[in-house]
């Protein structure tokens, strides 16, 4: 399988331009804030089902040529292939998960790999704040390396028992249910732990810096 050496340039620009003026507009704002033990954030609605929302691309992932890079500053960089990944201690998580489109979709069950037990191996070293997610499909998304190591967090390959599916950013996807969807990045390709924020791509078109639904940050003027 082949990669593009920049697969965002392939991203369909109506698409990209739509989501740039909802966030120019503030688009679905509410103006309103909730406590997190507010199930629903405010502007959310629930739905039933899982919709599919992607920059137009699909990465094609089989499992023999997948792996995750984790590395920047950490004491013990890895590549785990699908094998190694497989081999770790299996975590089950069950969550609410948010969207920036408005939608809402609560007890999800996810299983893989908890973000504290990888943490517990490659060792982030104590100048490291954040971590940047890379994904196949040349998607990058920043959070705080302290949502990252929240105990909900963690490495998804299997939503309700079923392998996520490839429009659902399988084989392995990062679930962080604190933030906004956009945060929790597809196709998941390398972890790189770093000093210095670095805004990502939603982040570097007019999206919050950080996502947490229940202050309504949507956007970067929230």
């Amino acid at each position: 399988m082949e990669h593009d050496s920049d697969p965002l340039s392939s991203v369909r620009p109506k698409l990209v331009e739509s989501k740039k003026q909802w966030a120019r507009e503030g688009r679905l704002l509410t103006g309103t804030y909730a406590d997190p033990a507010m199930r629903l954030p405010p502007g959310q609605r629930e739905v039933k089902n899982w919709p599919v929302l992607d920059l137009g691309l699909q990465p094609d992932l089989p499992l023999s040529q997948w792996k995750l890079t984790v590395d920047g500053m950490v004491e013990n960089p890895i590549v785990w292939s699908w094998a190694e990944f497989a081999a770790q201690p299996q975590a089950r998580r069950q969550s609410d998960i948010h969207c920036v489109t408005a939608w809402s979709r609560f007890d999800n069950t996810w299983d893989g790999v908890s973000t504290q037990h990888l943490l517990s191996i490659v060792r982030a070293k104590p100048q490291a704040k954040f971590v940047v997610q890379h994904s196949y499909d040349g998607y990058t998304t920043n959070v705080p390396i302290e949502h990252f190591a929240a105990e909900a967090t963690i490495l998804a390959a299997r939503w309700e028992g079923q392998p996520i599916s490839r429009e659902h950013g399988g084989p392995v996807r990062l679930i962080l249910p604190r933030l906004y969807l956009w945060k929790s990045a597809k196709w998941l390709q390398r972890l790189e732990f770093v000093n210095r924020d670095r805004p990502g791509y939603w982040e570097e078109r007019g999206y919050h810096n950080l996502g947490d639904p229940w202050l309504e940050q949507r956007y970067s003027q929230t």
